[in-house]
């Protein structure tokens, strides 16, 4: 089923979403997906925030809990880390069978004090009595990084439903101005929350006590992304600044449901200083995965849609939308669409294989374009399935090539370990340049690894982009987390 480029995302009194915001003289930083905001500790380096949702916590199975790892110029540490989960002294709640915390996670600094902050998801928490109404937990940067002291509670307090699933997708970035009567005034990043159906925002109002959170108006923040002809699955989230203002704007990706369920669809939202001048970007074709980037370095960002639902391409795709260079944003049109079939890409597609299912982006060989690595978590190696495989295709004027494009998985020699039946690896992909050489290196993750332990491997980058040799392993034990069925790696954040 094909949907057109008719708007289907509303406000909550139904209304279309009125055009983006005129440009102002000064754009904000952490508008665009060049702006990594995952320093929790202020030194200057990325540190890594990873969820391990189905981890047993105090005999409870599938509560779930987080790591954050603190990088330097030695690069990602295994020992100067944190470990979190509900019954964390001081952290909200109490961990539950099937809560799932660490589900989805994102960062962003909201308070605007300089230290980046991490918003973890737990969609499967009940509240009042409501199976997987769902919450999050906002973990405040600091000196001395994440701590459980003070961390902030968030819910949809105004609609709590049973199965809504807040917090499935999170992202944060500069969506809108605390203040829209003074938008310019102390920016800082705002939160996007999915539901099943449903997309909140939220952030640290002007002149509030340090660490508080509130809710945009109810009347715009329910945002519902439901065809008229069909209802929608809200799946994942991502920002870039796709149109040249000093707002961050916001993919939302997902599935139809209904009649022709599986269909994958995105919609873009253009950020405004006011929540209710969110902008229209269109509607595009594919899902449920996205990522953003500058992929041709023309200075404004460009969306890549991860197409794996029904009626996608054998084996799953990739397409590349470019931005216009105006305040128009993204071309409706695709530049360049993907499959393990392109000439020069290696592999060949097969059905199952959800090549595009997870992606990331970031600069492997230090040309100054970022590279796009895809995920196929259900790839399979010989006659091993869903052992999963990762990609990586370099960045070009187009937007993407096929030159240098490169394959790993975990039969590779210099790659640890072995491709197993279901290990899932590339299930998440993260390119990451945790010592700020210019090279972005990976973190593939298998959440199956290990009957669901979960593991995440770290593949080099070089002047020729990312590298087996010299891959290094870690898990759960190592950071000194819950590791049987954990599924250590089901979520990292971009």
């Amino acid at each position: 089923m094909a949907l057109t480029a008719a708007t289907f995302l509303t406000l909550g009194g139904g209304a279309v979403i009125t055009a983006p915001a005129a440009q102002a003289d000064e754009p904000f930083p952490s508008i665009g997906w060049q702006q990594r905001n995952c320093d929790f500790d202020g030194n200057g380096f990325d540190d890594v925030l990873t969820g391990a949702p189905g981890a047993t916590v105090s005999g409870v199975s599938g509560a779930g809990s987080v790591t954050v790892q603190y990088s330097s110029s030695s690069g990602i540490s295994t020992t100067k880390k944190s470990v979190f989960n509900q019954n964390t002294s001081t952290v909200p709640g109490g961990a539950e069978a099937g809560d799932g915390l660490g589900r989805a996670v994102a960062s962003g600094d909201l308070d605007n004090d300089g230290y980046d902050d991490a918003i973890v998801g737990i969609p499967g928490e009940d509240l009042a009595g409501l199976s997987n109404a769902g919450g999050a937990i906002v973990f405040w940067g600091s000196p001395t990084g994440l701590h459980g002291t003070e961390s902030t509670w968030l819910e949809n307090s105004d609609e709590m439903r049973a199965g809504a699933n807040f917090g499935r997708a999170i992202e944060a970035a500069r969506f809108l101005a605390p203040d829209p009567a003074d938008p310019y005034a102390n920016p800082r990043d705002s939160i996007a929350v999915l539901e099943n159906d449903t997309l909140l925002f939220f952030t640290v109002p002007p002149e509030a006590p340090a660490q508080t959170l509130k809710s945009a108006d109810k009347g715009v923040q329910a945002l519902d992304m439901a065809p008229a002809e069909d209802g929608f699955a809200l799946r994942s989230l991502s920002h870039g600044n796709y149109n040249e203002d000093p707002w961050a704007d916001l993919a939302i990706s997902g599935v139809t449901t209904g009649d022709q369920p599986g269909v994958g669809a995105t919609q873009v939202l253009h950020g405004a200083p006011d929540v209710e001048a969110l902008g229209d970007g269109g509607v595009f074709e594919g899902g449920p995965a996205v990522t953003s980037s500058d992929f041709n370095h023309d200075g404004q960002d460009d969306l890549a849609i991860g197409d794996t639902g029904v009626g996608s391409p054998v084996g799953g795709s990739v397409s590349v939308y470019l931005g216009k260079g105006d305040l128009s944003g993204l071309d409706p049109a695709p530049a360049q669409t993907w499959t393990q079939d392109s000439p020069g890409v290696p592999g060949s597609a097969e059905a199952g294989d959800l090549w595009g299912a997870e992606m990331s982006s970031g600069d492997t060989n230090g040309d100054g374009r970022p590279d796009l690595a895809i995920g196929a978590p259900g790839e399979d190696i010989g006659s091993t399935s869903n052992a999963g495989a990762v990609w990586t295709l370099r960045g070009a004027p187009g937007g993407l090539t096929a030159t240098g494009a490169r394959s790993f998985d975990q039969n590779h020699p210099d790659i640890p370990g072995v491709a197993e039946a279901s290990d899932r690896w590339g299930g998440q992909v993260r390119l990451l340049d945790a010592d700020k050489d210019g090279l972005f290196g990976l973190l593939a993750a298998a959440p199956g690894e290990n009957t669901n332990d979960g593991f995440v491997w770290v593949l080099p980058a070089s002047s020729s982009g990312l590298v087996a040799n010299g891959t290094w392993t870690y898990d759960g034990a190592r950071l000194g987390a819950p590791v049987a069925n954990a599924q250590f790696g089901a979520a990292i954040d971009e």
